[in-house]
């Protein structure tokens, strides 16, 4: 296979991969969310995507290897597969400023940059509301609809909202 066709082959593999939306989150992608690594095709035309999960309890995992690896097919990789890569370890940092976007416009309160603080770790952030902007926001639960969300509320607007844990 010459160069050409491989990065031709590349290019639709992930751009194949990089589309698939979370399943918990559709309005951000796997690429968004930094969780596809990479994708790789060998000479032969095999496409092989490398994903690593959010965290090592996520129910949603499984899920999307499975759709990335019929994106992949769909795509017409009929040999594609899907390996999950753990080190390093997926960080919220990962997050693209688009998928921050995607999420604040969503109403879910992106993570604060600096997932290893000790204050992130503990939830000591000040979490901007997604919906007003203003910053005098309170805790309600630390778990919101999915368990790497905290549940919030705006003192200013007085809506409750997701906010997207750093990790």
């Amino acid at each position: 296979m010459s160069d050409l066709e491989h990065n031709r082959l590349a290019t639709v593999a992930w751009t194949a991969a990089a589309s698939v939306p979370d399943p918990e989150i559709p309005v951000v992608t796997v690429s968004d969310l930094g969780i596809l690594r990479s994708v790789d095709v060998d000479e032969n035309g095999r496409a092989v995507a490398f994903v690593t999960p959010t965290y090592s309890g996520c129910p949603a995992t499984r899920m999307i290897e499975e759709m990335v690896l019929e994106a992949l097919k769909n795509a017409g990789f009929r040999d594609a597969r899907v390996e999950s890569v753990l080190s390093p370890a997926w960080t919220t940092d990962w997050i693209s400023a688009e998928g921050r976007e995607k999420l604040r416009q969503y109403g879910i309160a992106p993570p604060e940059e600096g997932s290893n603080s000790k204050a992130a770790l503990f939830g000591e952030t000040q979490v901007p509301c997604p919906h007003c902007g203003d910053a005098r926001t309170e805790r309600i639960s630390e778990f919101g609809s999915t368990p790497c969300k905290a549940l919030y509320r705006c003192t200013a607007c007085r809506e409750p909202f997701d906010y997207f844990k750093c990790l």
